[in-house]
């Protein structure tokens, strides 16, 4: 036997050294800095480093976790630290295991947005942006294909997409109504017709181990993480303290219409909708700031996505992009206070978008791991993943009109934007380029067409 294959022998037959709560801290607050690539890339590093390289968990009980959290609306890889660190080291564990993994996205946010705001109109500046929006475009695209390839498994489903989509797009009807209307056929389809609505999560099952675990696959169950009806109920009250008192103190200090207290409000809805991931809540998100409320234009809600691409942490905390220009923009401290306003709503909208995810975990993961094989449980969700499918497609036909006739259709046709956003499709699709590569290459011929225009 040779000195290596004797030492993968060692590990194999030898559990990793129990792991303390500030190693655990140290890790989390790591992976808060190198999270780039989206869910998939997010949970790729953490399956590299938590099943393969450190065995804190086993594989199948990653998994297990992993289909845990795709049930819920949110984050899927933020939950999924959220839930590894509460396996790990109780409620705590959690807390901090999901905290670490969004803050240092929303810090590098506020950063981002202030440049944006105070220098977008700065040649370079812009010239890096005018390439970056056909390329969020193709990004968009990409993730409509990447979720239907998934979820759109017969022709049922692809009705649902089709049907979303018509909703959407020609009747204009609201993000929230469609889920309802795709949770209910989901539901009765389930019921008459369940060979139609049994799609599984797609990760697959186990088929191998990287040696034994700290969390095994025959690891009992942990007691804190058992269900019980007064955990459960102490745990809602928690959380319903934490949503309702800075939703009262908000309401008390700027009326219920205004700014600050309408975004708590707004992204606690959005938080409730983000079934399939950051794409899937992007349109009502859109509707809601950029259409009802007014709190950004359409090309900022373009840019916003970019820079969300860019940093590391969930895509969803491009909500912080929308809730500082909002309060910097709307001047809710005056004047003189522009940045201040515009950091304190990025962080209000990061806390009511990611307070119900620490929620579901917390108060509901050993609820759902009791019902998380039964099709009646997972059949509406199967037909809402597929509706997101159709409302994606909106998304990215609404990026396109905005980029490519940016006067609208009157105006003229921007065939430079066309051929980015042409090159990125072929750069993302054909030769699998990563998000970020993509970006940047983009965003360089973008300004070197910005300055030769100008």
């Amino acid at each position: 036997m040779t000195q290596t294959a004797a030492q993968n022998a060692e590990t194999l037959t030898h559990a990793p050294q129990p792991v303390s709560f500030w190693q655990a801290f140290a890790f989390w607050l790591k992976l808060g800095f190198i999270s780039f690539g989206g869910p998939a890339g997010q949970i790729s590093i953490m399956h590299q480093e938590l099943v393969e390289r450190r065995r804190w968990i086993s594989e199948r009980r990653f998994l297990h976790a992993l289909n845990y959290c795709m049930l819920l609306p949110g984050p899927e890889a933020q939950q999924l630290a959220t839930y590894i660190g509460w396996l790990m080291h109780r409620t705590w564990g959690g807390v901090i295991a999901g905290v670490v993994f969004v803050l240092p996205s929303l810090f590098i946010l506020i950063a981002l947005s202030w440049v944006y705001i105070a220098f977008g109109e700065v040649p370079v500046v812009a010239g890096l942006f005018y390439g970056i929006k056909p390329a969020v475009t193709a990004i968009v695209v990409q993730a409509a294909h990447r979720i239907g390839s998934r979820a759109l498994k017969n022709n049922w489903l692809w009705a649902i997409a089709a049907a979303s989509f018509v909703a959407i797009f020609a009747l204009n009807l609201p993000f929230p109504l469609i889920v309802l209307g795709a949770a209910v056929i989901g539901y009765f389809g389930g019921r008459f017709a369940p060979q139609k609505f049994s799609v599984g999560g797609g990760h697959g099952a186990a088929k191998q181990s990287f040696g034994s675990a700290l969390i095994d696959d025959d690891t009992p169950t942990p007691e804190h993480a058992r269900f019980r009806w007064p955990r459960l109920l102490v745990l809602a009250v928690i959380g319903a303290a934490l949503w309702a008192l800075p939703m009262g103190l908000l309401t008390a200090l700027f009326g219920w219409e205004g700014t600050l207290t309408q975004m708590g409000w707004f992204f606690t809805k959005a938080a409730l909708l983000t079934f399939g991931g950051a794409y899937a809540v992007l349109p009502y998100v859109y509707q809601g700031a950029v259409g009802h409320y007014g709190w950004l234009s359409p090309t900022q809600m373009i840019d916003g996505l970019a820079l969300g691409e860019t940093t590391p942490g969930p895509l969803i905390m491009v909500v912080a992009f929308v809730g500082f220009v909002g309060g910097y923009v709307q001047q809710v401290f005056g004047a003189d206070q522009a940045f201040l306003a515009g950091a304190v709503a990025a962080s209000l909208v990061t806390w009511f978008t990611f307070l119900p995810s620490f929620l579901f975990i917390l108060a509901g993961g050993p609820l759902v791991e009791s019902t998380h094989n039964e099709l009646k449980f997972t059949a509406p969700l199967t037909a809402i993943t597929a509706a997101v499918v159709g409302v994606i497609l909106n998304l990215a036909l609404f990026f396109g009109y905005h980029v490519l006739w940016p006067q609208g259709f009157n105006g003229h046709f921007d065939w430079p934007s066309a051929l980015i956003a042409l090159a990125a499709a072929i750069a993302l699709f054909r030769f699998k380029r990563g998000v970020i590569q993509v970006l940047a290459a983009c965003a360089l011929v973008g300004l070197a067409v910005h300055l030769l225009q100008n």
